[in-house]
């Protein structure tokens, strides 16, 4: 297992709403900067690259930014997704923080994420020009098309990123796991890369627009192969699934407690 730590360190009070106005800043500035750039990489990346790989991971640079600028968060991250081959990457979803922090993982993946996000200025628009899959949430028949944009990702070997709860936890506890993403893996027969993320609640918490100082650690599972499944083990394959980042989880925020977060 491969472990890439950021030093611990505590920033004094006082020192906090400057950081967090300087990250804002350099995100604001990154975005207005890497959108013209993005679309620009995706005209002339297009004739080799219809997945839009590298304008996936252009975009995800920008994702990842915040957790590099804003110095009052730490990122912690163990294990490695998977090369050479297509899965469906899950993870439980304790805040926005989640997609900056999981923006790091070192390989390129089609995000599932609500149409509310891509209808965003500027960085909405950055997420369909990276071929990224909006859903509406709640629309049967949007859920369905999504699905089907995604298994041609996994067709082509492009894994694709779901949050199985739907949405953000208020509280940090794990919501129910749709089985979208779990039908999906199982009908394309690809192993789901279960994520535990723990941390990330306490740096944007839901419904609050302030950021605020974080450790958050992350933990790359094992893949849960799917191969010989069918749809009656969709409601099994949810319950592994789930009790393995769960538990992951657990130790992740015991990990915290320890070192005084």
């Amino acid at each position: 297992m491969v472990k890439a730590t950021v030093a611990r360190s505590r920033v004094p009070g006082f020192l906090i709403p400057p950081f967090a106005a300087f990250a804002y800043v350099v995100v604001i500035g990154a975005c207005v900067l890497w959108l013209p750039l993005l679309a620009v990489l995706v005209v002339v990346t297009w004739p080799f690259d219809r997945n839009r790989r590298i304008a996936g991971r252009f975009l995800r640079i920008v994702g990842a930014l915040p957790t590099y600028a804003y110095l009052p968060w730490h990122v912690r991250m163990e294990g490695r997704p998977p090369k050479g081959r297509s899965y469906v990457a899950v993870s439980n979803h304790q805040s926005f923080l989640d997609i900056f922090v999981l923006s790091r993982l070192p390989r390129e993946m089609k995000w599932m994420a609500k149409q509310e996000l891509f209808r965003v200025p500027w960085f909405g628009w950055m997420f369909s020009l990276s071929g990224d899959i909006s859903v509406r949430r709640g629309d049967r028949e949007s859920g369905g098309e999504a699905l089907v944009r995604a298994r041609r990702y996994l067709d082509t070997g492009m894994p694709v990123m779901i949050f199985p709860e739907g949405t953000r936890s208020r509280d940090g506890k794990m919501l129910p796991f749709k089985p979208g993403a779990f039908r999906l893996a199982i009908e394309a027969q690809v192993p789901i890369l279960p994520i535990a993320v723990s941390g990330s609640a306490d740096g944007m918490p839901k419904g609050s627009p302030w950021i605020r100082p974080t450790l958050v650690l992350v933990r790359v599972l094992e893949p849960v192969e799917t191969v010989g499944m069918t749809g009656s083990d969709v409601v099994r394959l949810s319950a592994l699934v789930r009790e393995r980042i769960g538990t992951a989880e657990s130790e992740l925020r015991q990990e915290r407690q320890r070192e005084g977060w």
